[in-house]
């Protein structure tokens, strides 16, 4: 140690330690207080706008006005634009109770969010619904406009399944918020006519962008996991652990129509998973199958004899069905989404 080395304290370490979470939680602190306060700005904003437009005595050339007029006033503030004006405008609308828009999901948004909100949505409904999953989650706006565009939270708990009869009220109403249909893997680099083994290697080798799909709090077990039962092998093609429900997750990947001998393979491997892998204090094992098409009939006469607790779901490799990629903005949306990027705060 040099001579001009400063001797700490035993309990120094500790005592940094703490400070620097001190520092880090004030500043969460001061963001999410800055955050508050600019969303009463927009929205007392916006709704003076709206009302004096309702009124009758504020056209487009005006609202540009105010927007040229506040910028001239507080330059160094970004977010006054005209167009950023009209979502303050629309913000207003459609969250017209000013003294719960806090307390409310939205409330607690960043702006970027919320404009992508307005955008992408067309219900106060919907809105609320992935703002309150935005919150949750911790997404960031990238993730959102992903979620939004793939309709997430349309597709979650749509698959036929059985939890209903296999769990209790509460487990089963957790269950089916991990299984979603369809199921969108437009990451992957394949057509329907792919083989079961080339599905699930592409799975795999893109685990990242597969967990996402899949939802929050999922985590990859293994690929391929053998069990061996008196002797005979066998093999789950995919298996997850939910960090959130803890429990484990079986996935069977099937490329061609539902078949109902598929729901007996797999009500085995979920029997198998729970006997040798489940805990005492996991949530029983479920079993999802991903299969290309389904009759629903059929999915319902096999698991309604199952005894355990299975879905059925579809999968794509489109994001969106045909009749919404029908649907693509046109010229004139683009280019005032361009022209949003440019006034963009």
């Amino acid at each position: 140690m040099s001579s001009d080395a400063v001797r700490l304290p035993s309990d120094y370490a500790g005592i940094l330690a703490r400070l620097k979470e001190q520092v880090r939680s004030a500043q969460i602190q001061a963001h999410r207080v800055i955050n508050t306060e600019l969303i009463r700005l927009y929205w007392t904003i916006g709704n003076e706008v709206l009302s004096q437009q309702r009124g009758g005595t504020w056209g487009t050339a005006v609202l540009k006005t105010l927007a040229d007029d506040l910028r001239a006033e507080f330059p160094s503030m970004k977010g006054f634009s005209r167009s950023n004006l009209s979502y303050m405008r629309s913000f207003a609308r459609e969250w017209p109770d000013a003294a719960e828009l806090i307390q409310q999901p939205v409330g607690q948004l960043p702006w970027g969010h919320i404009t992508v909100l307005l955008d992408k949505l067309d219900t106060t409904e919907k809105r609320n619904q992935y703002a309150a999953s935005a919150v949750e989650h911790g997404w960031s706006r990238n993730a959102l406009t992903n979620h939004i565009s793939n309709r997430t939270l349309e597709r979650t708990g749509a698959a036929p399944n059985n939890f209903a009869d296999q769990l209790a009220p509460a487990d089963s109403d957790l269950a089916r918020q991990l299984a979603k249909d369809p199921f969108v893997f437009d990451f992957l680099d394949l057509t329907k006519e792919a083989a079961e083994r080339d599905f699930e290697q592409a799975l795999t080798d893109n685990i990242v962008e597969t967990l996402r799909e899949l939802g929050p709090g999922f985590t990859f077990a293994g690929r391929q996991v053998h069990f061996d039962v008196d002797g005979d092998d066998f093999y789950v093609d995919l298996l997850f652990f939910h960090t959130e429900q803890l429990r484990y997750i079986v996935v069977e990947l099937k490329t061609g129509k539902f078949k109902p001998e598929y729901a007996g393979q797999l009500g085995f491997y979920v029997a198998v998973v729970d006997d040798l892998l489940k805990r005492e204090q996991h949530a029983p094992t479920i079993g999802i199958l991903i299969c290309g098409s389904r009759s629903e009939r059929t999915v319902r006469y096999s698991l309604g004899k199952s005894n355990s607790p299975m879905a059925v779901a579809s999968y794509t490799f489109d994001s969106l069905p045909p009749e919404e990629r029908a649907m693509l903005p046109v010229a004139e949306k683009i280019a005032a989404a361009l022209d949003w990027t440019e006034d963009a705060v």
